[in-house]
């Protein structure tokens, strides 16, 4: 029985995805979330690693993530811990330093993104050479699973707020499920100047106005397993404040 990988479709074989995974107190989902992108990336043959970026997480995250790398290698593994939170543009920043492959994921290490659909985003980005892809929550059969009605209430009329004065060209800005060319996520990242949910806004808003081309997969996201939502009343008035300064800006 042979035991040679998948290859993937001719002519990709020297395509390599990073996935960036900013982490702080994941300590019950890392070990899955990890499991889940080996599995899916070993069935589709694509080169990848994986980069824990955690941010002093006071649950140990960094210790699982230390085993994880010994059960999986060193070279699937990256380890680019910082001291504290810094933020989440400055985690990709920090991420892309580290990443060797010309394509990126970003996503969540909750849980919330699944990544069984790796394999699509793929395929959209090379049917059409785009330069982002989006997962999205709001068009086709995607949607959202474990949210009360308050958080549905909020995602949908930010995203609301979002089409209606921004125009960006995308039906989920807020979502962080992506796939970049990395040499279009380094652009982007320069020029973004907001932080916490509104940075993935902005990214989006930006991507347009470079005039890159963007796709859409529809991903159902499923609300975490393990651990707190980050979302909270700071976070609903700094998006407010941030979707306002874009409408003004751009």
């Amino acid at each position: 029985m042979s035991s040679r990988k998948p290859r993937p479709p001719s002519g990709r074989s020297a395509d390599k995805y990073s996935v960036l995974l900013p982490t702080y107190n994941e300590r019950e989902n890392l070990p899955l979330i990890v499991w889940l992108l080996v599995k899916y990336f070993g069935e589709s043959g694509y080169e990848y690693e994986i980069i824990v970026i955690d941010d002093g997480s006071p649950d140990g995250t960094l210790d699982v993530a230390q085993q994880l790398q010994n059960i999986y290698g060193e070279d699937k593994i990256l380890l680019r811990p910082r001291a504290k939170k810094l933020g989440l543009g400055t985690a990709y920043i920090h991420g892309i330093k580290h990443a060797t492959g010309n394509f990126i994921f970003i996503m969540d290490a909750d849980l919330s993104h699944h990544p069984k659909f790796i394999p699509e985003f793929i395929r959209l980005q090379k049917e059409g050479d785009l330069d982002l892809v989006s997962g999205t929550r709001y068009k086709g059969n995607g949607g959202v699973y474990g949210w009360d009605l308050r958080r549905k209430l909020i995602s949908r009329g930010a995203n609301f707020l979002t089409q209606v004065l921004l125009r960006p060209g995308a039906s989920d800005l807020t979502g962080s499920f992506r796939l970049y060319k990395k040499q279009v996520l380094e652009k982007l990242v320069e020029r973004c100047v907001s932080k916490g949910y509104v940075f993935q806004m902005e990214m989006i808003v930006r991507a347009r106005q470079l005039h890159y081309t963007i796709g859409e997969v529809p991903i159902s996201f499923v609300d975490r397993v393990y651990g707190e939502s980050k979302l909270g009343g700071n976070e609903i008035v700094s998006f407010a404040k941030g979707l306002l300064t874009l409408f003004a800006t751009t």
